[in-house]
């Protein structure tokens, strides 16, 4: 199975990714990560290194799908180009693909834990609430199934309610 989260930055999703991948022993590949390890090996920052980031996050998830195991998928998603790419890994790998949107619905809440936030990536600066509020802008609308958390809620319950999903996917 490949389970692809999405949300805006700050949003939760990457704890809820974290969370549900050790619950399920499946690996994460994070976007984030990728991305600001191409800048540490001298790609540059203007180039199309989100793409990038992408693509190599799919080849790594192709991977372990072609293992015959379950991997968690840590992106924005924000557009449909993306959700395309996750929908057509899975179905070159004859497996189902599950969308987690993880949501905050409170402003106040979402912009603290964004400006107080340090995830440690060597290289990658935390995007600003200005920048999270131009992405919220581009966000597409959905045309396929998801579930949606709201990380205002207790994270051990979003991690049960995404597993019984899943479970009833399966």
């Amino acid at each position: 199975m490949l389970i692809a989260m999405a949300g805006l930055p700050g949003a939760g999703k990457s704890s809820v990714a974290e969370a549900l991948g050790r619950k399920l022993a499946a690996p994460v590949v994070s976007v984030d990560p990728i991305e600001a390890a191409m800048w540490r090996a001298g790609v540059a920052r203007g180039g199309p290194t989100g793409l990038a980031a992408y693509l190599v996050a799919e080849a790594v998830a192709g991977g372990v799908l072609a293992l015959g195991q379950a991997v968690i998928v840590d992106a924005v998603n924000a557009v449909e180009a993306a959700r395309g790419q996750w929908r057509a890994l899975a179905d070159r790998h004859g497996v189902p693909v599950v969308f987690i949107e993880v949501v905050c619905s409170d402003p106040v809440v979402h912009r603290r834990r964004l400006e107080g936030r340090s995830r440690g990536i060597e290289g990658f600066a935390e995007p600003t609430w200005e920048v999270v509020e131009r992405r919220r802008a581009e966000f597409a609308p959905w045309a396929n199934e998801r579930l949606v958390l709201d990380s205002v809620a207790d994270l051990s319950l979003n991690v049960a309610t995404a597993s019984g999903f899943l479970a009833s996917v399966r």
